[in-house]
């Protein structure tokens, strides 16, 4: 940062002046950096001396004030870009989204997303991960799933990390089964989060829900998603990573994954629920 802003008072000094695109990025910058008074200085630079401020610039701001808890200005930006006719484009209204989201503003959002389809601004996988998380964090569940179907509806291809939030959301809700069902409707579209089981491991242990957990890990055996060996070795590092380093030790040091015990001539997997039953 520090040399780009020498570079930039250098460019000044050559003569070179400025344009909008060059106070877009100063601006970014500064927004990426925290420095959000400088980086809201330049905007006043701009009105002030006429240079035509773009949507980059605002949506640098709307997201850097969003992130800051800066919600307010935020809002208040948004309209003024909209009032001097600068059409607000996907990436503003997905700033703004955000910042509502992460303050709780459930409802601002959800008029947001409303304004941005009437105004026929193309929402994006990232809008909807942005709706379906906020709606999960609120714990207005059917809501989020709704979102998640619309977004299928439109034809829309959901990625990693949309997956990410509506598989969170339900396994925090009690939903695991539905979260692997809806995993399983994704290959037919292309669609492999690779990291998927991987993912709600660590959010069910680092909630405390071990025994959710361990009937998770038994069924991605069961299904024959993956190796034993590896799902016990997610597991254990799940636990760790929560701090429940007495139950991953255990883990290490059972049969649990990889062994089997006999029951006559039988031999059975021992199941990753052992954990907690016993």
């Amino acid at each position: 940062m520090g040399e780009a802003m020498l570079l930039f008072e250098r460019m000044k000094k050559e003569g070179i002046e400025p344009d909008v695109v060059t106070y877009g990025v100063i601006v970014n910058c500064l927004c990426k950096s925290g420095r959000l008074d400088e980086a809201m200085e330049y905007l006043e630079f701009c009105r002030v001396n006429g240079v035509a401020v773009n949507a980059m610039l605002y949506s640098s701001l709307i997201d850097g004030l969003g992130k800051a808890g800066r919600v307010h200005e935020a809002e208040k930006l948004f309209e003024e870009m909209v009032k001097k006719g600068c059409p607000p484009d996907s990436y503003c209204y997905n700033a703004l989204i955000d910042a509502l989201t992460k303050c709780g503003k459930i409802d601002e959002a959800l008029a947001i997303f409303k304004r941005m389809e009437d105004e026929g601004c193309d929402q994006t996988v990232y809008t909807y991960t942005i709706m379906i998380s906020g709606l999960f964090r609120e714990h207005r569940n059917e809501e989020a799933l709704k979102m998640w179907d619309m977004m299928i509806d439109k034809g829309i291809t959901p990625t990693a990390a949309a997956f990410r939030a509506l598989s969170f959301g339900l396994c925090l809700s009690g939903k695991v089964a539905r979260a692997c069902k809806i995993l399983d409707e994704l290959a037919p579209m292309g669609v492999f989060p690779e990291t998927a089981f991987e993912d709600m491991l660590n959010v069910l242990c680092k909630a405390g829900r071990i025994k959710e957990a361990c009937k998770l890990a038994d069924g991605i055996v069961d299904r024959g998603r993956e190796i034993p060996g590896k799902v016990r070795t997610v597991l254990i590092n799940a636990l760790r990573k929560a701090g429940n380093a007495d139950l991953a030790l255990k883990l290490m040091h059972s049969k649990i994954g990889i062994g089997y015990d006999r029951m006559g001539s039988v031999k059975r997997r021992v199941k990753f629920r052992i954990l907690f039953e016993s």
